[in-house]
């Protein structure tokens, strides 16, 4: 019914019918066409190819972006995978692919997975699938190939450095996990913990959040540093789930406000049995940052429970309601908006800009629109003044170094560097060589300090890019990127060596946000007494 409401309008032209042009075939039959007849006229005599599917998807996507960036519209083959990674698990191999330059690689093996069971490697260049060349394809292509029923078969062909013809891997796919949380761990030898909840929020959010929480006060964590950047949003329950593990009895946590007399006001609140956690906390965002976890960080804002440190967040207030259509497909509505407690709207506005500006945060004349606080000053438990309209702004502001062709280039020519290193083909470092990971989340100063990047290393890699073109980085570039270049280094080499975890740590380490996040601990924890204050002299 949406794909004939979207075309029944068919196709009109007025005025006499023109000749054809040079080389046509034969004249255009001016004249209007129902849905059905046009989609015929269209399969018929089309030059090429006709996929239906896609072609019906993009009719109702086209109609839905009229209304707003965010309702959407899925294939059945999509809204089966939507509604299996909301579920934390999808049926695969258990790798993480990326496409580098010209080819999409694995760049990391999940432990206790069928990959890593039959042996692939970081590093290793897909070839084929199942006898099909995926050489030019995208990650997204690859993965969904890769994925399938459980207990499956799945040919999976590699080309490996070192390694003269492709590998073909034979591979039965079992349940892989897709967590929330995907990195937890003391920072150094302080009583901070650090919790990277950047997985969305599916159904198994609340537990795995608890879970490292109590892992991490028994090693001694006595405030935390919660990493919500680049976290995508999810399931507005465990989005509460999450809010309620921080915040008081009777505190609100979000209000849910759609059209007058079809969706009723919801205010959600903290229940009044809740034991929340109490330690001092930082609470990181950027502009990844989005929907579910928008309302996670505006809740504790409000509230004064946690201080936020980065950059502002991506600005998605609407809530889609989810309905299975026709064929198996999925539509997902807007029907909502999201309010923090002080009344803030999350939603950056998307009325004046295109669809593509609006993802890439830019205004209407093309400019970066981020962090522009809209709208009248809320004031939180504590009075601060806390702004709305434009995602949530940090109490805390901390740039991250931002992106550029030359580093785009390196990190590009590091992948390309360290996959041959640690196979053991760069000569004068066989030392370096890794045979298989040693997983290890946090891995010890000792396993670390096998893997140093010396200048003569770093030697080794500017004179492996110098020798391919497609790098093209100056010597002036590389110096003044040689910091970048080490951190990037040490960070894939011991992804090689000890598993991602290990390798995130290892980034981490030198991560701006993070140490700023470190530095405003104090100020957290002055926040969250002075809150504590307050709603002591309410009561």
């Amino acid at each position: 019914m949406i794909a004939l409401a979207s075309l029944a309008g068919g196709y009109y032209q007025s005025g006499p019918p023109s000749k054809p042009a040079p080389g046509t075939a034969r004249e255009v039959d001016h004249r209007t066409l129902g849905f059905e007849e046009a989609l015929s006229t269209v399969v018929d005599s089309y030059a090429g190819t006709v996929d239906l599917e896609l072609l019906g998807k993009s009719s109702i996507q086209g109609m839905l972006h009229q209304l707003d960036p965010h309702s959407t519209f899925f294939t059945k083959a999509e809204f089966d995978e939507l509604q299996t990674e909301q579920k934390s698990r999808i049926f695969g191999i258990g790798v993480s692919i990326a496409k580098r330059l010209d080819r999409v690689y694995i760049v990391s093996v999940t432990q206790g997975t069928p990959a890593q069971r039959a042996g692939l490697k970081y590093g290793d260049a897909i070839m084929a699938i199942d006898g099909q060349n995926v050489e030019e394809w995208t990650s997204e292509q690859v993965m969904h190939r890769v994925r399938g029923e459980k207990g499956d078969i799945v040919e999976v062909t590699v080309e490996r450095p070192g390694v003269p013809n492709g590998i073909t891997f034979r591979i039965r796919r079992d349940e892989v996990k897709l967590p929330s949380v995907r990195n937890a761990f003391m920072i150094g030898s302080s009583d901070t913990g650090y919790i990277a909840l950047t997985g969305g929020f599916s159904s198994k959010t609340d537990e795995e959040l608890n879970g490292a929480l109590d892992r991490l006060k028994r090693e001694g964590m006595h405030q935390l540093i919660l990493d919500l950047r680049g976290n995508p949003g999810g399931l507005l329950d465990q989005a509460v789930e999450v809010a309620r593990t921080f915040l008081a009895p009777g505190e609100k946590i979000v209000e849910v406000r759609g059209r007058e007399g079809r969706f009723p006001l919801r205010t959600i609140e903290v229940p009044e049995k809740n034991e929340p956690e109490t330690m001092p906390m930082v609470l990181l965002i950027n502009q990844g940052t989005a929907s579910a976890s928008e309302v996670v960080a505006g809740a504790l804002q409000d509230h004064d429970r946690a201080l936020i440190v980065g950059e502002s967040s991506f600005g998605k207030g609407l809530v889609q309601s989810v309905t299975r259509v026709w064929g198996g497909a999925g539509l997902l509505l807007t029907t909502q908006k999201y309010y923090t407690p002080t009344g803030r709207s999350i939603q950056r506005d998307y009325s004046s800009v295109s669809f593509y500006d609006y993802y890439l945060k830019r205004n209407s004349e093309g400019r970066a629109s981020a962090g522009e606080p809209r709208g009248d000053g809320m004031p939180t438990d504590t009075g601060r003044t806390v702004y709305g309209g434009g995602g949530i702004t940090p109490d805390v502001e901390a740039k991250s170094p931002e992106a550029n062709p030359v580093r785009n280039r390196l990190f590009y020519g590091v992948f390309d560097f360290v996959r041959q290193l640690v196979a053991g083909q760069v000569q004068g470092f066989r030392e370096y060589r890794v045979a298989e990971t040693q997983y290890k989340p946090k891995a010890a100063a000792e396993d670390l300090d096998r893997y140093l990047v010396s200048d003569a290393l770093v030697a080794a890699f500017r004179q492996h890019i110098a020798s391919r073109p497609q790098f093209g980085v100056s010597e002036e570039q590389f110096k003044a990127n040689l910091a970048y270049v080490r951190t990037q280094l040490r960070r894939e080499i011991v992804t090689a060596a000890y598993g991602p975890e290990a390798g995130d740590e290892t980034y981490l380490a030198e991560d701006v946000q993070l140490r700023k996040a470190v530095d405003s601990l104090d100020q957290a924890r002055m926040l969250a007494d002075n809150a504590r204050r307050v709603r002591g002299d309410r009561q």
